[in-house]
């Protein structure tokens, strides 16, 4: 299956608000091929699923917050991306666990502890700085990923990966340039850069370590350090800022996102995001 298949499927530009189709993935062959092993696509997809929702929610709190109208729509598309990529990653998990499940199911009812998501995405946005910084962090190792994963032995996740890298690169372009804008604008928006990736360092360990799609972390790990540094570099921030070459795991909170365990920030994330959903199980609209 080829990314242009993943397209010929989805030609209405509203999907990623819910119109236009039931099933994101209808009309594929769906088949898990042989000598792929099932239990680890699922977990795969799910984990990177979720990494893209609980981006989208964070991103969507912006709407009437942003600085200026531009960034506003900027960011609500960015998470409009990440929700269509959601979609499509949770339709892709119900059919290698073998459940059946739509995506609904994996979005709205899920508890906390049942989600796989690099507690990054969770934190809450903090001011457009750190909303900018944390978009960088992730849409680079995102990108990097997504990329390494357009040769998957799953043709299905791998048209999923080749349509996603275009909406990541652009989401990286966008939080590199507005990291460079401030880290080289006023003294004080280049201090607002430099607490953001002070927040953001420690965390960043969970990302680089992330084994969701071995055997490919190494590379991915190497390419994102390499790529932020760049950037880093760019803006006049020293990379030291966000540890990218000892990168410290965070003391705070043990073990991973990848392994249910989170921040009290994601349970009130979620309250919310599934509050209409658990009200009304069975409504269609």
């Amino acid at each position: 299956m080829s990314n242009e298949d993943l397209h010929a499927h989805h030609d209405d530009t509203r999907w990623a608000f819910g119109t236009g189709f039931t099933d994101p993935l209808h009309g594929m062959d769906q088949a898990v091929p042989d000598g792929v092993d099932a239990g680890a696509l699922a977990a795969c997809c799910l984990a990177l699923g979720d990494d893209a929702l609980v981006s989208a929610q964070r991103l969507a709190e912006w709407c009437t917050r942003a600085p200026e109208l531009e960034e506003e729509l900027a960011l609500a598309n960015i998470g409009l991306d990440l929700l269509g990529q959601a979609r499509l990653l949770y339709a892709r998990t119900g059919r290698a666990d073998g459940t059946g499940r739509g995506e609904d199911a994996y979005a709205y009812f899920r508890d906390v502890a049942d989600f796989r998501n690099v507690r990054l995405a969770e934190l809450p946005n903090g001011d457009f700085a750190f909303t900018i910084t944390r978009l960088l962090v992730l849409s680079t190792w995102r990108l990097a990923l997504f990329e390494a994963l357009t040769t998957a032995p799953d043709p299905v996740l791998a048209a999923i990966a080749a349509k996603s890298v275009k909406e990541l690169a652009y989401h990286r372009r966008y939080a590199a340039e507005w990291t460079i804008r401030l880290g080289d604008g006023t003294t004080e928006s280049r201090r607002r850069v430099e607490v953001a990736l002070n927040t953001v360092g420690p965390w960043l360990q969970e990302l680089l370590t992330d084994r969701t799609a071995a055997p490919l972390g190494a590379a991915v790990a190497h390419r994102t350090r390499s790529e932020l540094a760049e950037v880093l570099r760019s803006a006049g921030v020293d990379d030291a800022q966000i540890g990218l070459h000892n990168a410290a795991p965070v003391a705070a909170l043990a073990g991973s996102g990848r392994d249910g365990v989170h921040t009290e920030h994601l349970a009130p994330l979620l309250a919310e995001l599934q509050s209409v959903a658990r009200a009304h199980p069975s409504a269609t609209w």
